[in-house]
C-alpha cells in the first residue's frame, strides 16, 4: 500500500441510525463480529472489482479504525467518518509503542501438492500438551504463541521488541459463514 489513510468510523447516534442498533451492533459476539467485518467491508465496497485493500480494527461497538489505500466511503450515511493521510516519519532507531489485535495462524502441511491447512495459531501449541492439561494451560500457551508470533513478525519487518511483548487475551468466536463452515475469529 502506498499513500495510506487512517480512518475512524462511528455508527451515527441519531434516530435513523439507531433504529438499525439491534442489527448493527447486535449482542452476540460471533453475531456482532460477523455485522463488524461486513461493515467495515462496505466502507470500501465502491465497485464490482473491489478487493481488500484496508486492515481495520473493531474499538468498540460500532466504532472502527482501518488503514487503507484510500478513505473509505460511505453512501448509505451509517457513519460518522474521520479521515487523514497517514505518512509517518521514521528512522532507524525509533522506539514506537502500539497495540496490535491479530488472528496468527501456521500452515501445516497435509501433504505433497496439497494445500496447507491453516491453524490458530495458540490451539496449534495447545495440541502438544495432554487433553486434560489444555485448559489451565491456555493463557500460557496464548503468551508462549502471542510473544513469538510478534517477534517473528518483528524480524521479518525490521523491528524488534523491547522487553517483554504483552499478550492481553485470547478469545475464540465462531463467525457465521455463508456456504461454509464457520470461521474461527480473535477479537
Amino acid at each position: 500500500m502506498t499513500g495510506l489513510f487512517l480512518s475512524r468510523a462511528r455508527l451515527r447516534r441519531d434516530t435513523s441510525v439507531d433504529a438499525l442498533a439491534r442489527l448493527l451492533v447486535p449482542e452476540h459476539p460471533a453475531d456482532r463480529a460477523a455485522v463488524s467485518h461486513r461493515l467495515v467491508w462496505a466502507l470500501f465496497a465502491d465497485g464490482a472489482d473491489w478487493t481488500r485493500d484496508f486492515l481495520w480494527r473493531d474499538e468498540e461497538a460500532g466504532k472502527f479504525m482501518t488503514l487503507s489505500a484510500r478513505p473509505p466511503d460511505d453512501p448509505p450515511g451509517l457513519f460518522d467518518l474521520e479521515w487523514k493521510p497517514f505518512a509517518p516519519i521514521l528512522s532507524a532507531g525509533d522506539r514506537l509503542a502500539f497495540t496490535p489485535r491479530a488472528n496468527p495462524v501456521v500452515a501445516r502441511s497435509t501433504g505433497p501438492g496439497i494445500r496447507s491447512n491453516r491453524h490458530d495459531l495458540v490451539m496449534d501449541l495447545l495440541y502438544r500438551w495432554p487433553d486434560r492439561e489444555r485448559a489451565v494451560t491456555r493463557p500460557e500457551a496464548a503468551l508462549i504463541a502471542g510473544r513469538a508470533w510478534i517477534a517473528r513478525q518483528g524480524a521479518a519487518c525490521g523491528f524488534d521488541i523491547l522487553g517483554d511483548a504483552a499478550v492481553d487475551g485470547y478469545d475464540q468466536v465462531r463467525v457465521p459463514r455463508a456456504g461454509g463452515r464457520p470461521r474461527l475469529w480473535q477479537p
